[in-house]
């Protein structure tokens, strides 16, 4: 049976949720509106799909600091920033994916790999993103700990 996991530590000053009391992290408020100032008005149009999009894999909570936007479950597990004229999206999965769409991996660790996008236009939202969406929405419920829980 999985173990029930203790309860998110939210920060007073800020309101951010974090698995670990007192985490450091930038502790500041900032607008969704303030990532597409400047920029190409298609881009709050991708995002908001984008949003949706993850939004179908389970609720999902925003935050926005001040050079990207975050998803996060229990811990963060995609996120946005907004270029000029793109969205450089990115999604925490449990494996590497080598996949024509991912432009960049990076792997801090052996079994963690972030996987960066881009999104230019409203069709490159879709089926298949969302099915990263939902490897990568796992990763932020937690779900890898059940599974090692119940192999040790």
């Amino acid at each position: 049976m999985p173990e029930k996991k203790k309860p998110l530590w939210t920060c007073p000053k800020c309101g951010h949720r974090f698995v670990t009391p007192n985490m450091w992290h930038s502790c500041s408020r900032h607008s969704l509106d303030d990532h597409f100032k400047g920029k190409a008005p298609i881009l709050r149009k991708i995002f908001d799909r984008y949003l949706a999009l993850a939004k179908k894999c389970g609720p999902v909570t925003v935050y926005t600091q001040k050079t990207r936007i975050i998803f996060q479950m229990r811990v963060r597990f995609a996120g946005a920033v907004v270029k000029k004229n793109w969205i450089e999206g990115g999604v925490w999965l449990k494996r590497k994916v080598e996949y024509p769409r991912f432009f960049r991996i990076e792997s801090p660790t052996p079994r963690d790999h972030i996987h960066r996008f881009r999104l230019t236009k409203l069709e490159d939202i879709d089926n298949e993103l969302l099915e990263f969406l939902r490897e990568a929405y796992a990763v932020g419920c937690q779900e890898h700990l059940n599974a090692l829980a119940a192999d040790g």
